[in-house]
């Protein structure tokens, strides 16, 4: 019997309400605001983000990536977008997910792995521990000079996101070099609650919508 189980689908990289508008049409679950970064594609500033979230229909829930990493930080970011999660993209204080959940309870965290090896799966599980609402497997580089924090359009070793799966308590996003050619493969091997796509729907670095068409195709 074929499972009732739907894979949700984040868009990220939202870089205007025009392409948030294509996104919900296509079906998007949630949609992805890339804050200030040290590298990588999609950033939008504060008050475009704010604009954006204000103009999604529920339950389309929006997605804050930050790279603060201080609780003062984050929260004063979460304030001037008003997004219902928030995306944290590097390594912060085990402390941080208590301290935001009290200041903002409404408001879920999601924590990004950068899955390198099969280490990532302990940080992984130590991030559940410590409160992180779900967890977002990416494919980027936080020991590099410039960190890499995400939107590296490279896959990781899907082997090791799928331990992650299977220990974690919480719902877990796939992440990193996902597109309409390897979409199928990446959800039967890592069997994610979600999957978060950038770059693999976009051209020229517009969101395209036979891509995204035909990646939303490979799923239903």
């Amino acid at each position: 019997m074929e499972s009732q189980f739907r894979t949700r689908v984040k868009i990220c990289c939202i870089s205007s309400l025009a392409e948030a508008q294509i996104a919900v049409q296509f079906g998007a679950d949630a949609l992805g605001l890339v804050g200030r970064m040290p590298s990588g594609p999609g950033v939008v500033d504060d008050e475009l983000a704010a604009q954006i979230v204000r103009a999604t229909p529920p339950p389309i829930a929006t997605f804050m990536l930050t790279s603060e990493l201080s609780t003062e930080d984050i929260i004063a970011h979460q304030q001037r977008v008003g997004a219902n999660t928030i995306q944290i993209v590097d390594a912060v204080l085990p402390t941080t997910y208590a301290e935001l959940h009290k200041a903002l309870p409404t408001v879920k965290l999601v924590q990004v792995i950068h899955v390198i090896d099969e280490r990532n799966i302990d940080e992984a599980l130590r991030a559940v521990q410590d409160g992180a609402d779900a967890l977002l497997l990416d494919s980027g580089n936080p020991t590099l000079a410039v960190k890499e924090l995400g939107g590296t359009g490279r896959v990781h070793n899907w082997q090791v996101s799928r331990q992650i799966v299977e220990q974690s308590t919480v719902p877990v996003f796939l992440a990193g070099g996902l597109n309409p050619q390897n979409v199928r493969q990446a959800v039967d091997t890592v069997r994610p609650f979600g999957l978060d796509i950038c770059s693999g729907v976009r051209t020229d670095g517009n969101l395209d919508e036979k891509k995204l068409e035909a990646f939303m195709k490979m799923l239903f």
